[in-house]
């Protein structure tokens, strides 16, 4: 079963994320914020991180930067999640490192494909 680290401030989005992500036969770790979310990522080392990018304490872009230059982290793959849905916004998320962008409110559907994309998993069927 994969584990996913969803790095996310907002309790009612971790909430309903994490609780979709089980559904689907993930393991789900949280962290509130920036900080926490590296350091659970060298401790638990993740198969993916769902990290917000708007966070307290470290924002979600360092906290990618830093697990992207950690030779033991740097494999894991990031998809940045945000509100700010800006032009350019996910381009800049490219930069800091994240391997896919994902806007909020979250498309459920959308974001279960990238991740089954960035863990070479097959497509997800949907619910009937």
């Amino acid at each position: 079963m994969p584990n996913i680290l969803l790095v996310e401030d907002n309790e009612m989005n971790r909430d309903m994320l994490s609780r979709r992500l089980v559904r689907r036969g993930f393991a789900v770790s949280i962290a509130v914020d920036g900080a926490e979310g590296v350091a659970r990522c060298e401790q638990e080392r993740p198969d993916l991180v769902i990290m917000d990018l708007s966070l307290p304490v470290m924002d979600g872009w360092e906290a990618t930067r830093r697990i992207k230059t950690q030779p033991a982290t740097q494999h894991i793959p990031v998809i940045a999640l945000t509100a700010h849905a800006m032009a350019g916004e996910d381009e800049r998320a490219r930069q800091a490192g994240c391997d896919d962008f994902e806007t909020k409110p979250v498309d459920f559907p959308r974001l279960l494909a990238k991740v089954s994309v960035l863990l070479k998993l097959p497509p997800p069927v949907s619910p009937s």
